[in-house]
């Protein structure tokens, strides 16, 4: 894995606990942790579902090496992977919800997208410009060009 944030923790812990939260995630949909236990969250989240899409033997056993729980990887290649088959990323959303009482730590909410019952609707994707048609070398030079506005003389009178 490249580098992650150490969250005050052992490396050991730190990737357990990881594993652990990725597959609750993958399991529950939804779960609400500290912003950033989230935002690593989020990299290994889209990591697995990204897994589940490419359906080999290979990625099978990848994702079998991180997630906890056959029902965690059968949901992974079955579920997830033909929810998100036309998306090409970003299958999770990070909501900040409150300050935590005991030690102030902001927490947040990470849930997979275009699902039932959301806290947020997903926004409708943006429609693309329509296609100009492409100019002929003349005209785009002419186009181009920058005029500058004629010089003003200064006369003596104008101090």
């Amino acid at each position: 894995m490249t580098k992650f944030r150490k969250l005050g923790r052992p490396t050991g812990h730190r990737m357990s606990m990881l594993r652990t939260m990725v597959s609750q995630l993958v399991k529950h949909e939804r779960i609400e942790t500290t912003v950033a236990k989230a935002k690593e969250i989020r990299r290994l989240a889209d990591n697995m579902v990204q897994l589940g899409k490419e359906g080999s033997q290979c990625a099978a056993s990848r994702a079998a090496s991180f997630v906890r729980g056959d029902d965690v990887l059968h949901k992974l290649f079955t579920e997830l992977a033909y929810r998100y088959k036309d998306r090409a990323g970003g299958y999770t959303r990070l909501l900040r919800t409150r300050i935590r009482v005991g030690d102030a730590a902001p927490m947040a909410y990470i849930e997979f997208i275009d699902r039932e019952n959301e806290l947020r609707q997903a926004k409708p994707p943006t429609p693309q410009p329509p296609q100009r048609a492409p100019l002929d070398p003349w005209t785009r030079s002419r186009l181009s060009r920058q005029f500058a506005p004629p010089k003003e003389e200064k006369s003596g009178s104008d101090l």
